[in-house]
């Protein structure tokens, strides 16, 4: 699934840090990598419930119809992308909510290049950028070979699961 971090030892020459490499395993930094990306989107679904009437505000402002509604909505792909992600079920289902999310989303309420205030048009296209990041993000998540490494496990394996992860052993 990833090539392996090489680290043995480290040894200070002088004011140089040598260091000797060694194969160690991969797996915590994924695990807890996305732990942080998929808590932040449940964090942001959890939100949008709670706040849906203040939220819903800014988004009728911006031309968004029925907006307590669509607020409410966004909520679904934002939960269920980020628990997916979090769990390692069915993830690359996950990602692609969260992109449709994302996709959807950044343009309409964080058209930067619509704003004349120059602080309202320095916020929105901070969050623009951040959403394009995070779709980033999402899009490589959802190249990762399915089942991840620390995933609850959710039905049979398949042939080719176990095909996939009998060559990960043997790699």
């Amino acid at each position: 699934m990833f090539s392996r971090s090489l680290i043995q030892e480290h040894v200070l020459v002088g004011h140089h840090l040598q260091i000797n490499l060694e194969e160690i395993d991969v797996k915590a930094p994924f695990l807890i990598g996305r732990l942080l990306f998929a808590g932040f989107f449940i964090s942001s679904g959890i939100n949008h419930l709670q706040k849906r009437k203040e939220m819903a505000e800014y988004a009728r402002a911006k031309g968004v119809p029925q907006p307590e509604l669509a607020v409410t909505l966004s909520a679904v792909p934002l939960l269920i992308g980020g628990t997916s992600l979090a769990l390692g079920v069915k993830p690359k289902l996950g990602a692609v909510a969260i992109l449709g999310f994302l996709a959807g989303v950044s343009p309409v309420m964080h058209d930067f290049w619509r704003n004349e205030d120059p602080q309202e048009r320095q916020t929105n296209m901070i969050m623009f950028l951040k959403n394009l990041a995070l779709a980033g993000a999402a899009l490589a998540l959802a190249g990762v070979e399915e089942p991840w490494e620390a995933s609850i496990p959710f039905g049979k394996p398949t042939l080719a699961d176990k095909v996939r992860s009998v060559r990960r052993k043997l790699a």
